[in-house]
Order: structure tokens, then C-alpha cells, then sequence
């Protein structure tokens, strides 16, 4: 049995990739390497360089591997991006998606996890945002991946692949090994940049949006540690492996910090006085959004052993001075 992750050598991706490893499980990775790096992969690993459209390519690897479950990494994933180049995105997230899948099927793969996000809410309004509420994104991303979700759930009725869908909230930190992290230039994620502009990579940052209904009127996000992700996956994994019915679950905390906080903090774990310039708001970002996890803790049994900002900062920090090591 060997599982095919698509997007490996990306930041999550390649963590997945070591928490299979480490578990002894057999793995190949796809990866056009457009955002990923080849060095983040275990050596040991299969690593493909190529699309996950290329359909013959993908049956060629499934064939080869003798791959039963896919883990479906491969995305474009910055909001703003996508409100500025909406075909894009929906290329690469839902065209894409639904080539792999109908490989997938095609090839009587068994297993499907999917990489989808809170995106999908939109502004939910309530807090925590449970798996039932109404799915209405803001920006193409969060439709991007929506739309892949409804092909999974369709495809899933009409010819039986069973799947997990793990709707992710805003995931930061590295692996405490240091093998890889959060490595791609121009990163948007907010703990990432407020790291490089404390250590000099930045001139400054800036804090999108100060007018939001919350305490102190920057967004509130639920920060979930990569490493306690890529448990999350391989929990579903084994869900699905025992002859768990199709499910989509949250993957967060269940509780926020503003922007204003994760600054805060990372000036206080760095002992750098950053600086954060105010901004005007950013389109498709919500005020407030919070996961609620009791599905992901009830169905797939999954107990989270990161759940921290400090630890989530910490490695993030380490692993950045580790980046600023080897390009020196």
C-alpha cells in the first residue's frame, strides 16, 4: 500500500510526508515544484516532477507504486491572488483537482484526503464555525476549493471513493525537527512575515484591515500547527483505512488570536520591536474565523499535542534562522 501526495515537496505537503515516513508508511510524491522545494523530501522518497493534470502520468505512478490512497496537497492558496487572477485558481485548484480525481477513480484508488479551508465559510458570522454551516466564500479560493469538494462528494456517490475532506484554518509553525518548514519567498502567512521582518528580511509588514468588529478591531484567525495537521491526515488515513464512511471535518483549535496578539507575540519571542504599519482592509478576508473541532476529535479520534502560539512561534522562528543559515 502506498500513498501518492500531491504537492509533497510544498510547505504542508512535506511535512505529511515526514509523519509518514516516520510511521513507516510507503510514499511517492507529485510535485511540479513551482512553490516546493526538492531538498523537502526525505531522501528516500520518490519524488515526481509534474502536474497533477497529467493524468498519464498520475496512472502511470498509481500503476508503478501500487498507490490505494491519495493525499491531495497541490494548490494555489493566497486569497488576494486570487481575487486579482480568479481563472488561475480555478485552473489549478478545481480543473486539476477533477483530472487527479477522475484518475482516482479510474484506477480504483480506495482513499482520497483532500486539502481544503475555512474559505469555504466565507464570514460565517458565528464562533466556532461547525462543518454544517452554510458554505458561501468571498473570494475564488474559497470557491476553488468548494467546487472540488462538491466533485468529491458527487464523484464519491456515483462511484464509491471514499474520502476526507479537512477544511484547514490559518496553519504556521515548522517541523521541531527542523527538516522543513514554511520555506516559499513572498509568503503571505501573517506569523511567517512578522518572523522575516523581525529578523531583518522585511523592512516592515503591514496589518491589513483595523476596523473589524472584534476586541481590538484586527481579524481573529485560529492558528493550528503545521505538525498537528499533518496528524490530523494521517488520522484520517487511518478512519478511512478501518471502513470510515466519507466526512469533512475542521482542522483547527477551536479559539483565535487578532493579529494585533500574534504581532505582540512574535516582537516577545524574537526580542525584536518589529514594524507594523497599518493597512486598509484586504478583499475576502472575514473578521473573525474559528473552528469548531469536536467532529475531528470525535470521528477521527484526532488529540492535538502542539496547540500553543508560543511553540507555534518558536518553531516558526528557529526554522526561519535556519533558511537565513543556508543561504548564507
Amino acid at each position: 500500500m502506498t500513498i501518492l501526495v500531491t504537492g509533497g515537496a510544498g510547505y504542508i505537503g512535506s511535512h505529511m510526508v515526514h509523519e509518514l515516513v516516520d510511521r513507516g508508511e510507503r510514499v511517492v510524491v507529485l510535485d511540479n515544484l513551482s512553490t516546493g522545494f526538492d531538498w523537502a523530501v526525505p531522501p528516500a522518497t520518490p519524488l515526481v516532477v509534474g502536474e497533477t493534470s497529467d493524468q498519464r502520468l498520475v496512472a502511470s505512478l498509481i500503476t508503478e507504486h501500487g498507490v490505494t490512497a491519495i493525499m491531495h496537497f497541490a494548490a494555489s492558496i493566497v486569497v488576494p491572488d486570487s481575487v486579482r487572477d480568479p481563472l488561475n485558481y480555478y485552473r489549478n485548484n478545481t480543473v486539476n483537482s477533477r483530472a487527479l480525481i477522475e484518475t482516482a477513480v479510474k484506477a480504483k484508488v480506495e482513499h482520497f484526503i483532500f486539502s481544503s479551508t475555512a474559505a469555504v465559510y466565507g464570514d460565517a458570522g458565528v464562533v466556532p464555525i461547525a462543518e454544517d454551516c452554510p458554505t458561501e466564500p468571498m473570494s475564488p479560493y474559497g470557491w476553488s476549493k468548494l467546487m472540488t469538494e462538491i466533485v468529491l462528494r458527487d464523484v464519491g456517490n456515483a462511484h464509491g471513493l471514499r474520502y476526507v475532506i479537512l477544511r484547514y484554518f490559518n496553519v504556521a509553525g515548522a517541523d521541531p525537527q527542523q527538516r522543513t518548514g514554511q520555506s516559499t519567498e513572498r509568503a503571505t502567512h501573517l506569523i511567517k512575515v512578522a518572523i522575516e521582518t523581525a529578523l531583518g528580511q522585511r523592512p516592515k509588514m503591514q496589518l491589513f484591515g483595523t476596523d473589524y468588529a472584534t476586541p481590538d478591531g484586527t481579524c481573529i484567525r485560529d492558528y493550528i500547527h503545521v505538525s498537528d495537521l499533518a496528524r490530523a491526515h494521517f488520522d484520517a488515513l487511518r478512519y478511512l483505512r478501518a471502513g470510515g464512511a466519507s466526512i469533512s471535518c475542521n482542522c483547527g483549535y477551536g479559539h483565535g488570536f487578532s493579529v494585533l496578539e500574534v504581532v505582540d507575540a512574535v516582537r516577545r519571542i524574537s526580542g525584536v520591536d518589529l514594524r507594523a504599519d497599518f493597512a486598509p482592509r484586504r478583499p475576502g478576508d472575514p473578521a473573525q474565523i474559528v473552528a469548531g473541532c469536536e467532529r475531528i476529535r470525535s470521528v477521527l479520534g484526532w488529540q492535538p499535542a502542539l496547540d500553543d502560539l508560543s511553540t507555534i512561534i518558536g518553531h516558526a522562528l528557529a526554522w526561519e534562522r535556519e533558511l537565513i543559515a543556508r543561504r548564507r
